[in-house]
Formats: C-alpha cells, sequence, structure tokens
C-alpha cells in the first residue's frame, strides 16, 4: 500500500489575511519612508546653512557699522566737525555747577 499523501489545507482568517497584508504594506512602504525623511532632513539642513550663512554676514555688516559709530562719536571728529560748523572752543564760557 502506498502511503497517501494527506494535503493539508491551511485556512487564513480575515484577522490573519489582514495581519499579513499590513506587514507586507509596511515592508514596502518603509524604504519609501526613510528616503523621504532624509531627503526632508537634508533639506533643513541646507536652510540651516544658509541662515547661519545671512547671520555671520549680518554680523560682519553690524560690526562695521559698530566701528564706523565709533569713529563719528570721537572726540576728534566732533571738534573737526564743530570747527567745520563754525564753532570753537572757548573754555571761558565753561561753568562748573556744584
Amino acid at each position: 500500500m502506498k502511503a497517501k499523501k494527506l494535503k493539508k489545507v491551511v485556512k487564513v482568517g480575515k484577522f490573519e489575511r489582514l495581519l499579513y497584508t499590513s506587514v507586507i504594506l509596511l515592508v514596502l512602504a518603509l524604504p519609501f519612508t526613510i528616503v523621504f525623511l532624509q531627503a526632508t532632513l537634508s533639506k533643513v539642513n541646507v536652510q540651516v546653512e544658509q541662515v547661519k550663512k545671512e547671520i555671520k554676514t549680518q554680523e560682519k555688516k553690524n560690526e562695521s557699522l559698530t566701528m564706523k559709530i565709533n569713529e563719528l562719536a570721537s572726540l576728534d571728529k566732533i571738534i573737526e566737525v564743530a570747527h567745520s560748523q563754525g564753532l570753537s572752543y572757548n573754555n571761558d564760557n565753561i561753568k562748573t555747577v556744584e
């Protein structure tokens, strides 16, 4: 007698089918999600670098303007502008109040 091969019929329930489908979709969607997130991260990094560059440029401008303010506010420059406007320094006109 030949041994009969028994075929085992496995019935998959709705829940198991949904579970298998979900796992397969997740495995297929994961690489796309990773690529999308990496692209977004790269884009944000580029924007951060641009903002840092703008900040450095603005800081240099601010430093330059501060130096110009200090130069224009110096006593020598004030005296020069006063003389060009026809003003003079008269020490006898200075009164001190106690």
